[in-house]
Formats: C-alpha cells, structure tokens, sequence
C-alpha cells in the first residue's frame, strides 16, 4: 500500500513514518513537509512546500490506500479564531482535497485525549479538536479513525517540536519506561501509534474515535 503522511515533522508523525518504513506490505510513503526531513529511504518520498493544500496532482492523490494525519500545533497563546484555522480550517481543507479525488481512501487523524465531541466544553482546543473530528467523520470515506492519546513515550529518536514538550519528556524519560510497564494501557509509544495506524488499515475496526487503551489494542491486533 502507499501512504500519505502529514506531520512527519513532529513526534508521533516522525514515529508514525518509522513503522511505515518497516513494514513489509508499505510499498511507499509520501511525507508532505515545509521543511525536509534528515530520513533517507528507498520507500520515501518528501514534498517540500509552503503550501500544503496543493502538491498534488489528481492522479497522484488517487493512488494512496491512506492518509495519516499527525500536524499539530500547540493552542498555547493562541485565541480560538487562530487556533481553528491552524487545526481545525487546514485539516478540512486537505481532508475535502483529498476526498475530492480519492474518497476510498482511510484517513487517520490524531487529536488528543480530552477532545470535546459535544464542541460546548469550556477548553478550547478540545472543543476545536472535537469539531475537527465530527466534521472529519462526517466528510464521507470509506474509512476514518480518530486517534485520542494521552501520555506518549517517544521511541527510536521521535522528539517533538514543542520546547516545552521536549523539556518535559526529558525530565520524564528515566520513569516513563517504568510508568508503561506498571500502566500499560494509559501510556502508548510513538511505535504504538504508527503501528496501530497501519492495522486499521489493514484490518479495519467499527469504533471511529480510539482512545488510548483501543489505540494500545489495535497496535497487537493481527489476524
């Protein structure tokens, strides 16, 4: 299968293309980046632009089994109004794009855990996020998966781009090994995620939005 990917960048986007590129049945992965990406492989393709709706043509976007949707930016300092057109604006945007062309596709978005579905809670980015996600299960592929983690332990060099994210998981690192062992089902890795995107497009699953312990089951699920 050919994969789509956006938010190789970022740490689960750069965990997500990592267990793309080793897996046997992934014949290539095309990573849409505004800058390009350290990784070298024979299965990857970097599309470097500004411009993130349009570096396709028709026929290219008609060929991907899936799309993995792992941008994001942190709401932090940001009112509603920019926050949303950063999340909630340029993921339909793509999303409708992609549609268009080639709606047999699955699309794969990750939110986070706490997203809003009812869009009335008082936290703004749940309420953008799970505005996000209803629109996105509602634009009409054949499949679509929302991904819900909370605690994720980066694996095999993923890190992320946020300062205070990366302060963070360095002060957590000596424990969070420690932590997954004894919570196995409330922390995930990033090759936990990428895992378990790959498996729902393998095999599928009836339940759209995935919390943490569903994306922990789906990244063991084999048939």
């Amino acid at each position: 299968m050919d994969i789509l990917i956006y938010g190789a960048t970022g740490m689960v986007g750069q965990g997500v293309l990592l267990e793309c590129l080793r897996a046997d049945d992934v014949k290539s992965v095309t990573v849409v980046v505004r800058s390009p990406l350290a990784e070298s492989h024979p299965k990857l393709r970097q599309i470097v632009t500004t411009d993130l709706l349009s570096p396709f043509t028709t026929n290219e976007m008609s060929q991907y089994a899936a799309c993995f949707f792992c941008l994001g930016v942190s709401s932090a300092g940001m009112t509603e109004a920019q926050y949303s057109k950063l999340t909630y604006d340029l993921t339909l945007d793509v999303a409708s794009r992609l549609y268009r062309v080639n709606p047999a596709m699955a699309f794969i978005y990750v939110s986070g855990a706490g997203t809003d579905s009812s869009e009335q809670g008082k936290s703004m980015w749940a309420r953008v996020k799970g505005k996000t996600e209803n629109a996105l299960l509602a634009k009409g592929f054949a499949s679509a998966w929302m991904f819900r983690p909370g605690m994720i332990r980066p694996l095999n060099g993923a890190r992320s781009k946020t300062t205070s994210y990366r302060v963070l998981y360095q002060i957590l690192s000596p424990v969070l090994p420690l932590l997954k062992r004894l919570f196995p089902r409330a922390i995930l890795t990033t090759e936990d995620i990428g895992k378990a995107m790959l498996n729902l497009v393998r095999y599928g699953n009836q339940k759209a939005i995935l919390e943490t312990e569903d994306i922990g089951r789906m990244a063991k699920f084999s048939r």
